[in-house]
């Protein structure tokens, strides 16, 4: 049977809007009204239970957060993934993107995953590198910026987005899959499905149990000052196209000057 393993965030913000970040220790502020499981993470759901309602498979919901993370696994459960996984340590507070990769690497390393599904980045902090870097320490195959993903037994074909179209991407499994939204439109989970969502199993594990301890995960940097970017100024605007053709040639002269 395929094993399918979705990565899940828990954002203080589902509408998208910038996190709320502490001014002493410079950590988003997680427990928020709008806290739940990460739109960006939802097509992933979405593909790996349209996958398994097609060949059988099961599908695992994995995520590192606190105790407040819960109810992203619950809804990803009521969308119709099997179990879920949760890696709670106050010793990860503040965790940076490779302190994640080796938590999740280390609990999705205690099962035989066929394919990891992740979304292409968070929406809180916006790297866009975690699902490389785990893939990187767990010596799979990554197939990145999927729209769209097919299995043909072992292998793993995806259209991997581009700035001109897309690039046809294939590898074997076991592969790791980072997909965007055009991937699959999530479902919207039923009263039905969220009551039963309740009763599907949720392990919670924490450093020890994984085998790990802070000092696996000490950060090599520190974050010392935020500072808000600039607000963009207002264009230029010129309706006379003479005008403006003039305007375009006198900015590039500029340009090649500077």
């Amino acid at each position: 049977m395929l094993k399918i393993a979705v990565l899940v965030k828990y954002v203080p913000n589902r509408g998208g809007d910038p996190p709320e970040i502490g001014e002493e220790d410079f950590r988003l502020r997680r427990e928020q009204p709008e806290a739940g499981l990460d739109p960006a993470d939802e097509p992933g759901v979405e593909l790996a239970v349209q996958l398994a309602e097609r060949s059988g498979a099961e599908v695992t919901v994995v995520s590192m957060g606190s105790e407040a993370a819960r109810p992203a696994l619950v809804r990803a459960l009521a969308m119709g993934a099997d179990r879920g996984v949760l890696v709670c340590d106050d010793q990860l507070a503040g965790a940076d993107v490779l302190a994640t990769a080796k938590v999740l690497a280390a609990a999705l390393g205690r099962d035989s995953f066929d394919l990891i599904v992740a979304g292409a980045e968070s929406t809180d902090a916006a790297t866009g590198t975690m699902p490389m870097t785990l893939a990187a320490l767990l010596g799979l195959a990554s197939a990145t910026f999927a729209r769209h993903v097919s299995l043909d037994g072992t292998r793993l074909s995806i259209e991997r987005q581009t700035s001109y179209g897309h690039d046809v991407i294939e590898c074997l499994l076991p592969a790791l899959v980072g997909v965007t939204a055009a991937v699959a439109e999530p479902r919207y989970p039923s009263l039905r499905d969220t009551i039963r969502a309740r009763s599907k199993p949720i392990e919670q594990l924490s450093l020890v149990d994984l085998g790990l301890s802070a000092d696996d995960l000490r950060s090599a940097h520190a974050i010392t000052s935020i500072d808000l970017a600039p607000e963009r100024e207002a264009g230029e605007i010129t309706e006379d196209v003479a005008q403006g053709v003039a305007r375009i040639v006198e900015m590039l002269r500029q340009v090649q000057v500077m």
